[in-house]
């Protein structure tokens, strides 16, 4: 399975959403969606997927692979399954951050006795669907913010053509990059405009809606 299967089996377990009015986590609207959680539904495709992450690394140059809560916890697990499986000797550890708030701010943290599997040790950061790499770059910074050497970021899909300047200097591995595809901030959103139905079923956009009740009453 090359790096272009990749998009195949997103396809294959119809995760690739067209043709839709969806909300994504930076806030931002637009037509396309990919649907990880429908990746996660299928432990052979998820494995294979992961498959491919791992094997950008040389399995003896990774400590521990780390991700962000959730769909970076299966991509952890399995890519470091994967790497482990390809080493002489030794395992490689998975670990992932929770997302906190610290001063109104939104921050990811290892905690679980994770926190100390950082340390001075190469890591692997994993993440599934990037926008604006917002969620990358908190684990980013967790990791740094431990002591961690980062060996790169390998991404399930490059969504919003999100760079390595953008996260602190980080090599990318992206398995898929759908640069192409148009979002807008709410206030220039054209589907909005035509007052098409939000997908209520992926992304954010059941909370969206949440939030616009919230403030009409």
């Amino acid at each position: 399975m090359s790096d272009n299967g990749a998009l195949q089996a997103l396809r294959e377990v119809d995760a690739i959403i067209t043709d839709s009015h969806v909300v994504y986590t930076s806030g931002r609207h637009g037509k396309t969606y990919v649907n990880k959680d429908a990746l996660y539904l299928h432990p052979r495709v998820t494995e294979r997927v992961c498959g491919l992450m791992a094997k950008h690394y040389a399995p003896e140059a990774v400590d521990v692979v780390a991700g962000p809560t959730v769909g970076g916890v299966i991509l952890a697990q399995w890519t470091a399954w994967h790497l482990t499986m390809a080493r002489g000797s030794g395992e490689v550890l998975a670990v992932f951050a929770e997302e906190d708030v610290v001063d109104g701010e939104k921050i990811r943290a290892f905690r679980r006795g994770y926190d100390q599997q950082i340390p001075g040790r190469r890591i692997v950061i994993v993440e599934d669907v990037v926008t604006t790499g917002g969620s990358a770059r908190r684990v980013v910074d967790a990791v740094r913010a431990l002591g961690g050497e980062i060996v790169g970021l390998s991404i399930l899909c490059n969504r919003g053509g999100v760079t390595a300047a953008d996260l602190g200097g980080v090599p990318i591995h992206a398995l898929t990059t759908l640069t192409d595809l148009e979002s807008w901030p709410e206030e220039d959103c054209p589907l909005c405009q035509q007052d098409i139905p939000i997908n209520v079923a992926v992304g954010k956009g059941k909370a969206f809606l949440a939030r616009q009740m919230a403030g009409k009453g």
